[in-house]
């Protein structure tokens, strides 16, 4: 934003060099990039945050000043050396009962306030000096003396303006209407666009003449045959100017300013400034104006029982209650009660008592904030389940998994590729995804309600860059919608990805490909590692796995995740030409289960007894199932029952496999005999063939 050195000046009686204003306002948060002559003036060039749109003008400026100096602002607004008040309108009456068919608002809800005043009998012409040289200072090109002044009055108020030529406007009124599908306009820079149904349109009885609060329409512009102007200062909601901008690719000052927000009540202000600046600079008789104001905008109010004590707890600094006071009172936060302020018109980031605070903070100094640790009760303390997450963070380190931390919204065209953890998203006919108003990457609108398309992101961003062996995993909130004016629901899960081969130390190449069981140890050793076991991994259909490669994680019946490898539509779309597996796990329903206590068992000193053993078994049964059963056979020294190898083709039906498990026996008290181990493994074999009708191959 560049301001005017001698403009301030005119506004505020300051007696600060350039230098030292410049200063002056970098230090309370206005920050001065540079300083660049311009004739007899000095222009400021201000780096503006995007929460203060109430300094992207003169007046807004100066209101920051007059906070700094202690000097008050001056009580109107100065034309080149005379007043407001010498300039002063004499307005010819315009019924009340007229004005909808002046002006009309159609969609209140995008345009909360609609001014229009009818100039008769203008003379458009080149501006005078004066007025040229201030514009060009701050990089505005002269066209006439209507449309600079309209300009003018936009950097000195920060309220932006359009004139129309009213004889050009059929039935010579306005309709402020969505546009409709098709319409289209060719705006001031003689380029034609194309609306859409959620564009804001200034029409008139017959087609827009201009796109609400971006650009007016060429064939409703001021022109040197105008003689009469109609003068239109609106208030349009912020996020579909911000929208109709972006989808246009028109970018203007006068869009730059209401996507962030203007002062609603600034309006009949700015239109007064404008016509008075008219009749003086290009004559003619000015209507009354007509306002149109559907719904008044409601006072905002924020509490604050004690802002001195306030400012001392969060900032440590010791402010008076006097001086937070009149920081306030000279910002336009008025105090109306006992702890209660109001908000102004032109501050929407004004809405807590933090909000309060950080005023108050700016104007006394953040650089007399010392540099010390604030006071806290309970400090260094880890959440209950930190130390688990830490251990689980650690065991797949270990394994060669990096930590990734994507975006918490994603795109809408991932709702329901991927599934949910169970009981978290609402199905039916109700919304269950959590829509941002305003998205901080377009088209990113949801707030994440599983973290897969976060990981599967950064797997394809390695894979573009030649990484073909990945390991990701992410712990992160997932977000799911909940009843009618209810907080959203969060969710804390844990999710791996996994594509390409196993790579050693110090090795370039992989010493063999990933695979599903990779993912499944993989989450068997992170659950291991935070405290918790009892888990069932079983076969299932999962929407966004494969079929035949997917299953889910289950805890006494309940579903807590599912693991396999991505179905072949979302890889091609991905355009993943390997396997990728991924995992997905309810991780706070996990680490509310109470962890397993660590107990120490030394290693026995006494040799083991191993028999390998092959079956015949259906393609239906499980090694899961075979393994329960042996350890439910009650074998005292039965120690493990281990996987082996599975065989199926030559040789064997078509609805069978070899299936070979190994059973290992140890005592801690002594070395087993042959015989003894014997007996354990015949009462083994014995409970698998009654319990499952299989016996040892031949």
């Amino acid at each position: 934003m560049n301001i005017s050195y001698n403009w301030l000046r005119e506004l505020i009686d300051i007696e600060l060099s350039p230098e030292e204003t410049a200063a002056a306002l970098t230090r309370v948060g206005l920050a001065v990039e540079g300083i660049h002559p311009h004739k007899d003036d000095l222009v400021l060039d201000i780096d503006l945050t995007s929460n203060r749109p109430d300094c992207l003008s003169h007046l807004g400026v100066a209101r920051e000043l007059g906070v700094i100096t202690g000097k008050e602002l001056a009580a109107v607004t100065q034309t080149h050396g005379e007043t407001m008040d010498d300039v002063a309108v004499d307005s010819i009456p315009f019924p009340a009962v007229l004005a909808p068919e002046v002006a009309r608002i159609e969609n209140p809800e995008l345009c909360h306030r609609f001014t229009a005043r009818v100039i008769r009998g203008v003379k458009i012409g080149a501006s005078p000096e004066w007025l040229v040289d201030r514009l060009e200072a701050l990089g505005e090109r002269s066209i006439n003396n209507v449309a600079d002044i309209t300009n003018y009055v936009m950097l000195e108020l920060g309220q932006p303006m359009h004139a129309f030529d009213l004889d050009k406007l059929a039935e010579k009124r306005i309709v402020v209407r969505t546009a409709r599908a098709g319409e289209k306009i060719t705006t001031l820079d003689e380029a034609e666009r194309e609306l859409d149904e959620t564009m804001l349109a200034i029409c008139d009885a017959e087609r827009p003449v201009a796109v609400a609060g971006v650009m007016g329409g060429f064939e409703s512009g001021i022109t040197e045959a105008t003689t009469n102007v109609l003068l239109e200062v609106a208030y349009f909601k912020r996020e579909n100017i911000r929208q109709t901008s972006r989808r246009l690719g028109l970018a203007t000052e006068a869009s730059y300013r209401f996507e962030r927000g203007v002062d609603i009540e600034n309006l009949i202000r700015a239109s007064d400034r404008a016509t008075e600046l008219i009749l003086e600079l290009a004559g003619g008789e000015a209507a009354d104006i007509v306002d149109v104001y559907p719904e008044r905008q409601q006072e905002r109010t924020v509490r604050s029982a004690n802002i001195s004590a306030a400012v001392k707890r969060l900032t440590g600094l010791d402010v008076a209650a006097d001086e937070c006071e009149r920081i306030l009172s000279a910002l336009g936060i008025e105090r109306i009660g006992e702890g209660e302020y109001t908000s102004p018109t032109w501050r929407h980031d004004i809405a807590i008592e933090e909000d309060l605070v950080e005023e108050v903070a700016r104007h006394a100094g953040y650089e007399n904030i010392k540099d010390e640790l604030p006071p806290a009760y309970g400090a260094g303390e880890y959440q209950a389940t930190e130390v688990r997450k830490r251990r689980l963070r650690g065991a797949l380190a270990e394994q060669g998994f990096d930590e990734a931390i994507a975006y918490s919204f994603i795109d809408v065209r991932h709702d329901d590729l991927f599934a949910a953890v169970p009981e978290f998203l609402r199905e039916g006919g109700e919304e269950k995804f959590v829509t941002l108003k305003d998205s901080v990457i377009e088209g990113a609108v949801r707030m994440r309600p599983t973290l897969i398309p976060g990981l599967l992101g950064a797997l394809r961003l390695n894979l573009n860059h030649q990484r073909r062996d990945v390991k990701l995993f992410e712990i992160g909130k997932a977000f799911a919608a909940s009843g009618m004016g209810e907080l959203p629901v969060e969710r804390e899960l844990f999710t791996i990805a996994v594509t390409g081969g196993e790579v050693h130390e110090d090795r370039a190449m992989p010493a063999r490909p990933l695979d599903l069981y990779d993912a499944k140890g993989a989450v068997e050793a992170a659950l291991e590692a935070a405290g918790t076991a009892g888990y069932e991994y079983r076969p299932a259909e999962v929407s966004h796995l494969r079929p035949g490669q997917a299953g889910e994680v289950v805890k006494d019946g309940r579903v807590v995740g599912t693991f396999g490898r991505l179905n072949e539509e979302i890889a091609a779309n991905y355009k993943f030409k390997q396997p990728v597996y991924v995992a997905e796990l309810d991780l706070q329903t996990i680490l509310a289960e109470p962890s397993d206590p660590a107990v120490y068992t030394p290693l026995s000193r006494f040799p083991a007894v191993v028999r390998d053993i092959s079956f015949l078994v259906p393609r239906s049964l499980t090694f899961a199932e075979v393994q329960r059963t042996a350890l439910a056979a009650g074998a005292a020294n039965l120690r493990a029952v281990s996987f082996v190898d599975i065989f199926e083709g030559k040789g064997l039906a078509d609805d069978v496999r070899s299936l070979t498990i190994r059973l290992e026996f140890r005592s801690d008290e002594r070395t087993l005999t042959d015989a003894e181990a014997e007996a354990e493994y015949n009462t083994i074999l014995s409970q698998l063939k009654d319990a499952m009708g299989l016996v040892p191959r031949a």
